[in-house]
């Protein structure tokens, strides 16, 4: 039987099925702002605002008492644009759509799922709650407490995800084995790296989550706090040390407690904050995230009171500490968005499609110098931490 010729649809398509099956991240996390982006071209711009949700405190009696509201919003920006460009023959697109995925889409779609993959995952530095395993294998104990720092953040049940290096996988797979037995589970799976669900989460296995240096500071950096620190404020300010944050240090501050998202009251558990910025040591202002919101602060309120002058800054981690972080998180914790990029007129064949929110166009053109048929793939997107209290890093090993 003859072959027929891949239409650019059909080519895209394929293209598109590929490239979604090996991102475990990505498909993931919260994809819903692409329609905010307009068809061809994305028309409102590169940048979006999203609106974070409204906090308010509970009255108590008959007393009226009004409050402020004080929204919150974070800029979704849409400018990275990657993609993979081939040269194929109008013979080879005359193969049948396996034999032209297999030779051309899969190695092509691979190289550009990973690298689309690995910059989502840099949001994972974004992530302020962890769970201290550095030195020891992940367990099922220091899964479960993921799953705890999410509960207590009032991180939703349904959607948990876990996304796995390949060393906390080894070590935990071993050790759940025998649950991991959902036969329905099993028989749905098309992800890559998707191993099943249990303990409240669906698992998947990635190699591109990065590993990680410290700064030089020690767990007991000597840093202490100076002076004040208004409420609202997104760094601290230390007294003189020699020593560095890297961007991604977990650090706690003495006495700084972690107040409950809603009722505000004491968790009795150290806040922890994330460095946003290296910090190269010595006196000064260290960014942080989530800024510091004391009592005053009603709704926004995240801690039980504000540092005091003097209080010794702890960091998660030895000095120069490499490890190799796990993730749990919710997929509202975090969003991808793809925007559609223009089809040209007048080449060989365009096409673009969507698959689950993520936008693909190709490409072809007759190159007449060298009789050749070049053909471009190419996905617009952006990334952004929206809610980092609904993720955990797991630090193992």
């Amino acid at each position: 039987m003859a072959n027929s010729i891949l239409t650019p649809v059909a080519v895209t398509r394929e293209a598109l099925r590929i490239l979604h099956q090996k991102l475990n991240f990505v498909g993931n996390v919260n994809r819903q702002y692409d329609s905010s982006f307009a068809k061809s071209g994305a028309k409102i711009g590169d940048s979006l605002k999203v609106r974070l949700p409204n906090q308010y405190t509970v009255r108590s009696g008959a007393t009226l008492s009004t409050q402020d509201t004080v929204e919150q919003s974070t800029t979704l920006q849409v400018a990275t644009q990657k993609g993979v460009d081939v040269t194929f023959s109008s013979t080879e697109l005359t193969l049948s759509l396996d034999d032209f995925s297999k030779r051309i889409l899969q190695p092509a779609m691979s190289v550009l799922a990973a690298n689309v993959e690995a910059d989502a995952l840099s949001m994972a530095l974004d992530v302020y709650n962890s769970v201290n395993n550095i030195g020891s294998a992940l367990t099922f104990n220091k899964l479960l407490g993921g799953r705890k720092v999410l509960a207590d953040n009032l991180t939703p049940a349904d959607s948990r995800v876990a996304i796995l290096n390949t060393q906390d996988n080894l070590d935990l797979v071993d050790a759940l084995k025998g649950l991991f037995q959902d036969s329905t589970a099993i028989k749905e799976q098309y992800k890559e790296g998707s191993m099943g669900r249990t303990g409240g989460f669906d698992f998947y296995e990635n190699t591109l989550l990065a590993s990680q240096t410290t700064g030089t500071a020690a767990a007991v950096t000597t840093y202490l706090m100076n002076g004040a620190t208004a409420t609202g404020a997104s760094s601290i300010v230390v007294d003189t040390g020699v020593t560095t944050f890297k961007k991604g240090d977990i650090i706690t501050i003495a006495n700084v407690n972690r107040c409950h998202p809603e009722t505000k009251a004491d968790t009795g558990a150290l806040q922890q904050f994330v460095v946003t910025a290296d910090y190269a040591g010595g006196g000064g202002s260290i960014g942080i995230s989530p800024p510091i919101y004391g009592p005053t602060s009603l709704g926004l309120q995240n801690i039980v009171t504000l540092p005091a002058d003097n209080a010794a800054v702890s960091k998660i981690g030895g000095a120069s500490a490499v490890y190799k972080p796990s993730l749990v998180f919710h997929p509202d914790a975090f969003c991808f968005a793809t925007a559609d990029l223009v089809k040209p007129e007048g080449v060989d064949f365009c096409a673009r499609e969507t698959l689950d929110g993520v936008s693909m166009r190709v490409v072809r053109q007759y190159a007449i110098s060298s009789d050749t048929f070049p053909c471009r793939l190419d996905i617009l997107y952006g990334y952004k931490t929206l809610r980092a209290q609904m993720a955990a890093r797991l630090l193992s090993n």
